[in-house]
């Protein structure tokens, strides 16, 4: 008897909070229901709660990161695409191993055929635009590495606030869809070694 009135009483208080925490996170994802991204069909979606209790600068850092791997996904799709069609560079990836570049086969396939100094050459090469050529601009909109770029980043031209808004939202969007895209084609090349499933791009 007296371990079930200890449990109720337990109960009674977590359900005596209860509304009040919920009430804060409702709110703390409110705050976030305008933002760039957030449209139909799916609206706010945070399926893993990683927005729970978040304040803007937590949601500017994950948007920063999401726009990051969608270009990422983006220019890993259009590689996988282009070597898939048969496109590679003329000469030597490595002259003392004597592997040309159109020995290396693609997709996931190219990856133990790389010698470990062309990966660290990546791995490196990455590391320095992502350390000192590609930087968040301060006070800026996340994703904007204009200033200072070693490389040309930014809008085609001169849009006004209002295509500019436009144009990061498609490119948020696309990201997205390039992620999923990358990650098909990965995983239905390890399934049956056949990545596209409605066209051959080697028939190109």
């Amino acid at each position: 008897m007296k371990t079930a009135a200890v449990l109720a009483t337990i109960l009674g208080s977590a359900a005596a909070f209860a509304p009040a925490q919920q009430g804060q996170t409702s709110t703390a994802l409110n705050a976030f229901e305008s933002e760039l991204g957030v449209q139909e069909p799916l609206g706010f979606y945070d399926p893993l709660g990683l927005l729970k209790n978040a304040d803007q600068e937590r949601f500017d850092r994950l948007r920063y990161v999401e726009i990051k791997h969608g270009r990422v996904a983006q220019l890993a799709f259009l590689g996988h695409l282009w070597t898939y069609a048969g496109i590679r560079l003329p000469g030597y990836l490595s002259k003392d191993l004597a592997i040309r570049f159109e020995d290396v086969p693609p997709g996931l396939a190219a990856l133990p055929k790389i010698p470990l100094a062309g990966i660290s050459q990546i791995f490196f090469f990455v590391g320095f635009l992502e350390l000192a050529i590609w930087r968040q601009n301060p006070g800026s909109f996340p994703g904007d590495f204009s200033p200072g770029s070693g490389f040309p980043v930014g809008f085609v031209g001169n849009p006004d606030e209002e295509q500019q808004y436009s144009l990061r939202a498609k490119e948020l969007n696309q990201g997205r869809a390039a992620m999923m895209g990358i990650l098909g084609l990965m995983v239905h090349e390890k399934l049956d070694g056949n990545p596209y499933i409605f066209f051959d791009p080697a028939d190109w």
